[in-house]
């Protein structure tokens, strides 16, 4: 008994200073705090096992040891919980064989009566549990509820800013103005972004991704780099890009207007940690298949892949589900493209299915994922192309100092 406490209290200490001092959020920090104390608890039963098994001159050795017990109960039974639907890992062994043991042990201790020592020991119980019991709901209500129910406020657009032609005349340069800006209060990661400009008639009122539009992707690109980057609430990302657009006299037979829109992928950096490995790790799929790195469940119709390990939120949370690995893909399609994402064990099989409803949840459910399609921009093509000439034709003035 003296070695399990022992175990128990190594085990504690080491979750609850590493929470304690890294959690993300401030109930995960409480929570590590609380865990300390019990792994301070532990240590004290594993020095009462000592009299109450030998000499039983203190009175309250006998609580002691049933405390740690209790301990020791609640402790791996809540871990075998969290991993309900997680992988069978070394921490399942250790919380079946912990649990195991502590109710062989609270078996024992009972048959013994081991709270002898208490003199009243209902009054204590009850004493001790029910303010703790209200304290509990207040803290889980105000730390944990609360700020896992307010979602992330991103929003995102583009515009068509000025156009210009080359010297031939044979190119138009349109400028693209991208943006997103964090508008809640919740800071996250952009795990990927996109931007199309289309062309096609003015009286086409489908969506570019419906396959009955009759609008043709022009350009795609991204406009937040490198991919995963933080974005703090009130902080605004923008970019500026230049799309080139040839044969203009001749397009603009079939392009009377010109549409961009944007989509941001985001993720909420107080449910996970996301290194910077994640931006550096693009690797084209033929790179990958070259190098013996692609699946045959990941999409077929990708671009390229970033990945990299995460970390939860709470060392409790990485013991419960293991070592995670996010991916990201980007899909072409004729006339558009996306952003797909999976969480999987570092090497885990992946099972790429977008038309199962269940695909995102576990990205949504645990960490906050977040898909926030931006507003939309039109402009006519030939007025487009009749503002580049103009302003070849009368160029802006230079302004000179003295």
């Amino acid at each position: 008994m003296c070695i399990g406490f022992l175990l128990t209290a190594v085990l504690l200490l080491r979750i609850g200073w590493m929470d304690s001092q890294r959690a993300l959020t401030f109930g995960e920090r409480l929570a590590g705090y609380s865990v300390l104390a019990a792994g301070l608890v532990e240590l004290i039963a594993a020095l009462a096992t000592l009299d109450y098994w030998h000499q039983r001159k203190r009175a309250y050795s006998g609580p002691l040891l049933m405390a740690g017990v209790g301990i020791v109960f609640l402790c791996s039974s809540s871990l075998l919980f969290l991993q309900i639907g997680e992988r069978f890992t070394g921490w399942s062994v250790i919380g079946i064989s912990f649990l195991t043991g502590s109710i062989l042990a609270g078996v024992e201790l009972v048959k013994l009566r081991a709270w002898k020592g208490l003199r009243y020991p209902g009054r204590i119980a009850i004493g001790a549990i029910v303010p703790a019991l209200l304290a509990g709901i207040n803290l889980a209500y105000t730390q944990l509820y609360v700020p896992t129910v307010t979602a992330p406020l991103i929003m995102s657009g583009a515009e068509f800013k000025e156009a210009s032609l080359d010297s031939a005349r044979s190119v138009l340069h349109v400028t693209v103005h991208a943006y997103v800006r964090n508008n809640g209060s919740v800071p996250v990661y952009i795990l990927g972004s996109i931007y199309w400009v289309h062309g096609g008639p003015a009286n086409d009122i489908h969506q570019t991704t419906d396959p009955s539009s009759s609008f043709k992707l022009i350009y795609d690109g991204e406009f937040v780099t490198p991919a995963g980057r933080e974005l703090d609430p009130g902080e605004e990302i923008s970019q500026d890009a230049v799309i080139d657009i040839k044969d203009p006299d001749k397009l603009k037979l079939d392009y009377e207007i010109l549409r961009t829109q944007t989509e941001i992928y985001a993720i909420r950096r107080d449910r996970m940690t996301l290194p910077p490995e994640y931006g550096q790790s693009r690797s084209s799929i033929e790179a990958l298949k070259r190098d013996r790195k692609w699946s045959a469940g990941e999409p077929g119709n990708a671009i390229y892949r970033d990945e990299s390990n995460i970390s939860n939120s709470s060392e409790i949370l990485n013991i419960a589900r293991g070592r995670q690995s996010i991916r990201a893909w980007k899909l072409s399609f004729p006339n558009w493209s996306r952003i797909e994402l999976a969480i999987t064990p570092p090497g885990g099989r992946i099972t790429f299915d977008p038309h199962d409803p269940h695909y995102r949840k576990q990205l949504i459910d645990r960490y906050g994922l977040s898909l926030a399609r931006g507003s939309m921009d039109q402009t006519p093509f030939k007025m487009l192309l009749e503002k580049a000439r103009a302003a070849e034709k009368h160029p802006a003035p230079e302004q000179s100092g003295q």
